[in-house]
């Protein structure tokens, strides 16, 4: 090689050199830039950049017949323009309906009178005109010792004392005789330290041993309700 090309290859060699330091020390600084940047992890990039959801039509209803059903404010008939309202909802129905007591039997006579049926152990108190005054759940008689048909008040006995002496009730308005004991309507019995026999969750199932129990409020409205004479039907 003759010695006027070496300094210039010694240039241009060190031209290449610098060239080389320069992009080697762009990629450096590059990749720092890129470690100090906000890590964001795919879960929270999702949330950030997914549109809100549109509720689907089936979806606001039920939600408006939730709020509705549980405000109380309203009655179900009002909202819905019906007494039960059914919404499809996930493949599922939802319905909600406002629930009216049922009307006496069929068959269970007319004018004022008090109405048992032993099959829904229920009570109607029904007033001259045909409209019913109150009706509830009881708690009617284990045994078969009352038969269907037409009965009336025989006596009313504020405090009273059950015929094997094992507890006390009030509001004991007979209208029938068992076996061999008197039947009536009364408070749920307490037995002799005091504790009620059921509770009132208990109502509508048959546990007396004649009688017809009811929570103090219903009996204390039937006493009210029936004078010496008032008509009693039961059904089956």
């Amino acid at each position: 090689m003759s010695k006027h090309r070496a300094p210039r290859l010694a240039a241009r060699r060190g031209r290449a050199g610098a060239l080389a330091l320069a992009l080697g020390v762009t990629i450096a600084v590059g990749g720092a830039a890129v470690g100090v940047l906000p890590q964001v992890s795919a879960g929270q990039a999702s949330a950030q950049q997914a549109p809100r959801s549109t509720p689907t039509p089936s979806a606001i209803e039920t939600a408006a017949l939730d709020v509705f059903t549980t405000a109380g404010s309203t009655s179900t008939k009002a909202r819905t323009g019906a007494s039960h309202e059914a919404v499809q909802a996930g493949g599922r129905t939802a319905t909600a309906s406002a629930t009216a007591d049922p009307a006496p039997p069929a068959g269970s006579g007319q004018g004022r009178r008090i109405v048992f049926d032993q099959g829904d152990q229920r009570v109607w108190l029904i007033k001259g005109d045909g409209e019913v005054e109150r009706t509830y759940r009881v708690s009617g008689s284990k045994f078969e010792n009352l038969k269907p048909g037409s009965y009336e008040v025989q006596s009313k006995t504020r405090h009273a004392t059950a015929y094997d002496a094992s507890g006390t009730m009030e509001y004991f308005v007979r209208f029938a005789t068992g076996f061999s004991e008197p039947i009536g309507f009364h408070s749920v019995p307490r037995d002799n330290s005091g504790k009620l026999e059921q509770t009132k969750a208990q109502l509508g199932q048959r546990l007396s041993a004649g009688c017809v129990r009811q929570w103090q409020p219903d009996a204390i409205a039937l006493w009210d309700f029936a004078p010496v004479g008032t008509k009693v039907v039961v059904t089956r």
